[in-house]
């Protein structure tokens, strides 16, 4: 990526940012805005971005237009300028727009051709610890970097199955209803969980392939946990969506009872060990979670660019506040050995004293950006 441009994002009423480093380090203090640069980064893959906040919400206050982001490649398939924004429309709402070079497009997932992105956040911290929610998220999100359809197959899950707790919710079962909902719900569930399966599958094949024993980054040794998940592995897809629907017809009474359908994707779980300590990543130390999380990252930008042929964009937010001295040196030295563009922010900007050569530091501001280099 070599241009950034925003209008009336965040806190930016309007900026014009040059890039060209392979490394490009965000300092400023807290506040500043440095994070709403990559979330704007972030729009340019399906979903809400990496704080998956509402697209009205990103308006800067003040402005009621709307607002535009827009980026510009230059990589071996050409120059491209992709954008991505909101609207008002004639009765009043926003309404979401895609542009490539200025044509427009159906949804971000037309982006998938030129560009993924990938990113970790602090809110990602408490991944192994938390809630299986919340690592079904992170897992989705991986998978959505390699198959930018995953999202729209997750979407018509929900769907689906809201509409069956509704149906169940009901004084009187309409059976006949329950049976069609519930082949939808088998349907969209299985290709969830066949898509969420391969991607883990190949992640781990992945890590296997290339860990090193002595990085400061620990490998992971990932699966993914439920019973929809077990079957795929011994019978084919229409054999589980069988079963499934199975499953379903049997467990009425109990997922009346309990509101909601207990069984599916919707409670699958994603399972990390620390693989040189053969641990759960759960019972790890809070820096051995850390390391453990960026070696993920790192190694599912290796598997985007891997099955896709796209080096991806990389977003790392607040990611050296707390490394030590020498991961941060060894997380640098990894990064610039992706071949991927890199956006990092960071407080302190001593903690970018060794970054490589040829990398572009700036210095956010509300709703400004400075390159350090080139300023006077």
């Amino acid at each position: 990526m070599t241009r950034l441009v925003l209008s009336d994002f965040r806190s930016y009423p309007a900026l014009d940012l040059d890039v060209g480093a392979q490394l490009v380090a965000l300092t400023g203090e807290n506040g500043a805005g440095k994070t709403n640069l990559l979330e704007a980064l972030s729009l340019f893959t399906p979903g809400r971005g990496l704080r998956r906040a509402d697209l009205p919400d990103m308006v800067r206050s003040g402005a009621t237009a709307g607002f535009a982001v827009s980026i510009h490649l230059d990589d071996q398939n050409g120059p491209a300028q992709l954008g991505v924004g909101i609207e008002r429309t004639d009765e009043g709402a926003f309404a979401r727009r895609c542009r490539i070079d200025r044509a427009p497009v159906s949804s971000t997932a037309a982006f998938a051709e030129r560009l993924r992105v990938v990113w970790l956040t602090p809110a990602s911290d408490g991944l192994f610890t938390g809630a299986a929610g919340d690592r079904r998220r992170f897992l989705d999100r991986l998978v959505l970097a390699v198959d930018s359809e995953h999202g729209a197959r997750v979407n018509a899950l929900d769907r689906a199955l809201r509409s069956r707790n509704r149906l169940l919710a009901e004084d009187r079962m309409d059976h006949a209803w329950l049976d069609a909902v519930e082949r939808e719900v088998a349907e969209t569930a299985v290709a969830v969980s066949a898509a969420r399966r391969e991607t883990v599958e190949r992640l781990a094949a992945l890590i296997g392939a290339t860990r090193d024993e002595t990085s400061p980054f620990p490998w992971a040794d990932v699966a993914l946990e439920g019973p929809i998940e077990v079957e795929l592995g011994r019978l084919s897809a229409i054999d589980v969506e069988d079963l499934y629907r199975e499953w379903l017809r049997e467990g009425r009474p109990r997922d009346k009872a309990a509101g909601r359908t207990l069984v599916g994707p919707q409670a699958a779980d994603l399972v990390v060990r620390h693989g040189p300590k053969d641990v759960a990543a759960a019972t790890a130390s809070t820096g051995e979670q850390k390391a453990l999380l960026i070696g993920l990252v790192i190694a599912h930008a290796r598997l985007v660019a891997a099955m896709t042929g796209i080096v991806p964009l990389v977003l790392l937010d607040e990611i050296a506040a707390h490394l030590d001295p020498r991961r941060r040196v060894a997380l640098y030295e990894t990064l610039a050995g992706l071949g991927a563009q890199v956006w990092m922010t960071g407080a302190d900007a001593a903690a970018f004293a060794g970054l490589p050569a040829g990398r572009e530091i700036f210095e956010v501001t509300p709703g400004a950006v400075q390159n350090l280099q080139l300023r006077p």
